[in-house]
């Protein structure tokens, strides 16, 4: 992972608040709980640092208010370099591995990191749906955790989940853990996330054989069949598969276990960084900014991260 640890925004307040406004706020401080630009730094011994006053509705904020870093007592600066750790690692990094190169305990990197992957997570109401005329989106699913065997030392493994992943060739991705691989669900995931307009790829499941008729067309290849291109290769699932590739190597090279309550999140992170790839033009520090973008508006509370188990 590319990250300049001599940089200053990495081991001094200062710096790091600086660069945290100048992402959240590149014309300027906004309240961030009324949107006023009417605001006055609070400048003094007695303030705490950073500290603004919105002259509108008469109500004190920093930088990390209305962020996944509200009330943290996480310095800035490790904040600054978790996200940029977590942006640049392709496969994904692990809490421990967060907690030694940040220095602060376990328990605390696990919710940084659970946090920062909040971050990163699109938001349903601004994100726009992939496709659209004479574009190629594919679909295809796919069962993370467990084993192939059901008994391993004569205890059952964990349960694998599931994810359908929708991806525009050249383009963005979208993905969902369900609880099932079923039509409804697969449609539900189909209509809320892609242009009617497409050109639909998916193998041959059922599943896609109603829900496929609304769009401009859809073409399947069979892998039961061990057919996985055909027509010059533009009929294929293979871009989604590769994504696929991409979570697995860090569910299982990385994480090691994760728990289905936390799966989306990890989706979430595989599926950012696909989204700001090299490919189109984001490199590891536009990517870490666009990460501390989505910070803003977002909230996870401990006892909302912890409520089903834990994970690496």
């Amino acid at each position: 992972m590319a990250v300049d640890l001599t940089n200053p925004i990495f081991h001094d307040e200062n710096a790091a608040r600086k660069h945290l406004e100048s992402v959240r706020w590149p014309e300027g401080p906004v309240c961030a709980h009324c949107g006023s630009k009417r605001v006055t730094r609070m400048e003094g011994k007695s303030h705490r640092p950073g500290l603004i006053h919105c002259n509108d509705c008469e109500k004190p904020f920093t930088v990390t208010v209305n962020s996944v870093m509200e009330r943290s007592k996480i310095p800035l600066a490790k904040w600054v370099l978790g996200f940029h750790l977590m942006a640049a690692s392709k496969k994904g990094i692990s809490s421990h591995q967060l907690h030694r190169m940040l220095g602060i305990t376990y328990k605390s990197a696990w919710f940084l990191s659970m946090r920062i992957r909040e971050a990163m997570g699109l938001d349903p109401e601004t994100s726009s749906p992939i496709g659209g005329g004479n574009k190629v989106v594919e679909s295809d699913e796919t069962y993370v955790g467990g084993k192939k065997k059901n008994v391993h030392n004569g205890k059952p493994e964990p349960k694998k989940h599931a994810v359908v992943t929708l991806v525009e060739r050249d383009g963005a991705v979208r993905a969902k853990h369900v609880p099932n691989v079923t039509a409804k669900n697969v449609k539900e995931h189909l209509s809320a996330n892609v242009d009617k307009a497409s050109y639909l790829m998916t193998d041959e499941s059922k599943v896609y054989i109603t829900v496929g008729k609304k769009f401009a067309g859809h073409m399947s290849v069979n892998h039961s069949q061990d057919e996985y291109v055909r027509l010059g290769g533009f009929v294929h699932v293979n871009t989604a598969e590769s994504f696929h590739a991409l979570v697995k190597r860090g569910m299982y090279g990385t994480f090691h276990a994760v728990s289905e309550h936390h799966l989306q999140r990890y989706i979430d992170e595989a599926a950012f960084k696909w989204n700001n790839r090299i490919a189109v033009g984001i490199d590891d520090t536009m990517r870490a900014t666009n990460a501390i973008k989505g910070a803003e508006g977002k909230r996870l509370m401990y006892h909302q991260s912890r409520s089903a188990g834990s994970a690496c």
